[in-house]
């Protein structure tokens, strides 16, 4: 079994910056690929970026590239996601999956574990 778990959510300016957190455990961090997700009310999980198994490989939606960076610590199990310039469109709950293969995939249900999330606020 693998616990995932966020943290670094908030409110925050438009404009501004968070730093979100995903501490995993229960199994080799470096055998699963991450991806963060977010989702607002009445729509499905999106995927916002990923990070590959050995670290060496990004993936960014279009919306965030420039603003948002991935970055993961297999020694110390924890995976990040900077995020600046911070715009209302943000907003959302903020997700971090593990998925069991080598590459992050778009889509939710490839996704092996889930952390609670942790709400992101942006405001105008």
């Amino acid at each position: 079994q693998v616990q995932l778990v966020e943290s670094g959510g908030g409110l925050v300016q438009a404009g501004g910056s968070l730093r979100l957190s995903c501490a995993v455990s229960g199994r080799t961090f470096s055998s699963y690929s991450i991806g963060w997700f977010r989702q607002t009310p009445g729509k499905e999980r999106e995927f916002v970026a990923g990070i590959s198994l050995s670290g060496r490989s990004t993936d960014y939606i279009d919306s965030v590239k420039g603003r948002f960076s991935i970055s993961r610590d297999n020694a110390k199990n924890t995976m990040t996601l900077q995020m600046n310039s911070l715009n209302p469109e943000d907003t959302a709950v903020y997700y971090c999956g593990a998925r069991s293969r080598p590459w992050t995939s778009y889509s939710a249900e490839e996704y092996d574990y889930w952390g609670q999330g942790t709400q992101v606020t942006v405001s105008s």
